[in-house]
């Protein structure tokens, strides 16, 4: 096999440049001479993943698809530290990043199972507020390519990053209650009512169909105790949209689409 360098990654002071190999193998070069200082012989596949310690020079940590993180003292040439991703029921769990804390007291990695691993120094309490299954709901959701290529949300045709903030849901798309909606950036002040989110059935590319959240549900609908019709709120998206485009000009019309009355997303 013809060895190919599939990461690099320099540490914390530039003396040493640590690169990973296709035999898995992590070689530590001096980065003023050249010379190959070590081999770091753990990894059992090929490694994406090199961090280098926000101020320690002497730390080096390497993660892979074989489910391994090592802590690495790249001076010495020796481990530090050894976790196994193992995944009860499962097999190990590849990891495909990882990122150190700026106190390099914690670091945190994210896995091919979608979990998100937490490590480092003292009480684990703060982290125990959170669920153990937090995706948004707009994860997943299938985008679409507009007439100049331009990509949207293909149930609102809004660009992604135009789109209020996504609400938090479980693995099955149920929401979690409004003390974790305050979680999500921009809805850190939101009264209760607009931590509601709503809910309505769509069909899954197999074609079954599921509950799940929609939008935002409004106090009036809930005080009249009326089903929002999220499919007239998006034919009214739409022609809003089109008349936009008819009577606007062009510096008007790449202001992007803007959202209109009865939309089932938060304006």
């Amino acid at each position: 096999m013809k060895p190919k360098v599939t990461m690099i990654a320099w540490n914390q002071n530039d003396n040493y440049v640590v690169t990973a190999v296709n035999n898995h193998l992590l070689k530590v070069w001096n980065s003023y001479t050249g010379q190959l200082l070590h081999d770091l012989v753990g990894h059992a596949d090929e490694v994406f993943v090199l961090e280098t310690h926000p101020f320690d020079s002497r730390i080096m940590l390497s993660a892979g698809h074989d489910g391994n993180i090592f802590i690495w003292d790249i001076t010495k040439g020796t481990k530090t530290k050894h976790y196994f991703n193992m995944i009860e029921g499962q097999g190990h769990g590849a990891v495909f990043d990882c990122k150190f804390s700026p106190d390099g007291q914690h670091f945190a990695c994210t896995d091919s199972h979608g979990h998100l691993l937490i490590f480092g120094f003292g009480c684990s309490k703060p982290y125990e507020k959170i669920p153990d299954q937090m995706f948004f709901h707009t994860d997943y959701r299938p985008l679409i390519r507009d007439s100049n290529n331009y990509v949207l949300d293909e149930q609102t045709q809004q660009a992604p990053h135009l789109m209020p903030p996504p609400f938090l849901v479980d693995v099955d798309g149920n929401p979690h209650p409004t003390k974790y909606q305050r979680l999500v950036p921009g809805r850190e002040n939101c009264a209760d009512e607009h931590l509601i989110p709503q809910l309505g059935y769509v069909a899954t590319s197999d074609g079954e169909v599921v509950e799940q959240v929609i939008g935002q549900q409004t106090v009036d609908q809930d005080e009249q105790g009326l089903e929002p019709s999220i499919l007239d709120g998006m034919i009214r998206q739409l022609q809003l949209e089109q008349d936009q485009r008819t009577g606007a000009d062009q510096e008007s019309a790449s202001s992007g689409p803007q959202n209109g009355e009865g939309t089932p997303r938060r304006g």
